[in-house]
């Protein structure tokens, strides 16, 4: 029988909870019923890595790793959120692709960097992770085929474009792969008080997703550029009247200590990062492709490239150009495209855009990320 409407339950009729040791019992006995089935997935998972191993193909797929995420997300009853089912499966093919072949994966460092922890979060922690020292050293390695992927900033929701990035994809010889979506926390770290601060170092990037705080909290103190986060914090971790902005972790990592959290201008702080690689990816039905191209030297020609795009119904999501480095004035454009470069209308589109280009490369086809890790 219900409540009536408006009633409240009667606190001294409810049913009493469990005891604590039942409920701890049943815990262990689906803990052993967990740790015996991922065992059984593990074996199989030996197999596939041998299967692999035979055809050449490549551990880390990540059409596939799409197609497990979608799968276990649309199975999840709740009430753990698709985050943590995600979260989970992410350390679970970590851990899977260590027993079919160990990887190697490079990433802007020191420990402690956005790039490492983005790293962790992306392939989990059972890969083997590169302290490289800028973004080239991660084209470098992964051109060489010293790693077997990398990872690298490309975008920022707040300050735009990483140019390093930008720069270095078209001058090695990498794929990109993959993204991944990380949100930024950017905190104020210090081994003295906050009133004693005359230095803050960190990324020029990261400086600019601050930039207000920084100038309403700090306007006299001198902001020194570095080429990594956690670099800026290890560098504050000896020097009196110094601080950095960086994550928490570095703090950690380097025992400086948080005085501000959150210091971004904006809360949804975003950074969409490339996974580079050898490979080509394989298509799921819901991919972007990158693409650089020079245009050729006449009125228009810009034009003339987006409109065979629009022509084709294909969309846009992310432009923008650097300096070719050939002739001054000359410019080289990045754009990524809402579809896989195996799709009829894309390749179409390209071949269309290559009459007004000098020259024009895909760097690659990959999965769309779909959530922020």
């Amino acid at each position: 029988m219900t409540d009536a409407p408006g009633t409240e339950p009667d606190p001294l009729n409810a049913a009493p909870p469990e005891p604590l040791g039942r409920l701890r019992s049943q815990i262990d006995e689906i803990d052993r019923r967990l740790v015996r089935l991922l065992s059984d997935r593990a074996r199989i998972v030996v197999e596939i890595g041998k299967t692999k191993q035979t055809n050449g193909t490549p551990v880390y797929a990540p059409h596939r790793e799409a197609e497990v995420l979608a799968r276990v997300i649309a199975n999840n009853p709740g009430p753990l959120s698709d985050r943590t089912i995600e979260a989970i499966y992410r350390e679970l093919m970590s851990g899977s692709f260590s027993l079919e072949m160990p990887l190697a994966v490079g990433f802007l460092g020191p420990p402690g960097s956005f790039s490492h922890i983005a790293s962790v979060k992306h392939f989990g922690s059972s890969v083997q992770f590169t302290d490289l020292g800028t973004i080239e050293g991660v084209m470098e390695e992964v051109t060489a085929r010293r790693c077997h992927y990398g990872l690298v900033p490309y975008e920022n929701s707040i300050d735009g474009s990483i140019t390093d990035t930008l720069d270095s994809l078209g001058a090695y010889e990498v794929t990109i792969y993959a993204e991944a979506l990380i949100e930024i926390s950017q905190t104020l770290l210090a081994n003295c008080p906050p009133q004693a601060i005359r230095r803050i170092y960190s990324k020029r990037q990261i400086f600019a997703q601050c930039r207000h705080w920084l100038s309403r909290k700090y306007p006299d103190a001198e902001l020194i550029p570095m080429e990594s986060s956690a670099a800026a914090v290890r560098r504050a971790a000896t020097e009196p009247e110094a601080a950095a902005v960086g994550s928490t972790l570095a703090g950690e990592l380097y025992g400086v200590k948080p005085l501000f959290e959150n210091i971004q201008d904006k809360p949804n702080n975003i950074t969409r990062f490339l996974i580079i690689g050898r490979d080509q990816a394989q298509p799921t039905g819901d991919d972007k492709t990158t693409v650089i191209f020079v245009t050729a030297d006449k009125p228009g020609a810009l034009v003339d490239v987006l409109t065979v795009f629009r022509d084709a119904g294909i969309n846009l999501s992310h432009i923008d150009k650097r300096p070719s480095g050939r002739t001054n004035w000359e410019y080289t454009f990045f754009i990524d495209c809402d579809a896989h470069v195996s799709d009829p209308a894309m390749a179409g589109a390209l071949d269309a855009a290559r009459v007004h280009c000098v020259s024009l490369k895909v760097l690659g086809s990959y999965p769309r990320a779909k959530r922020i890790l």
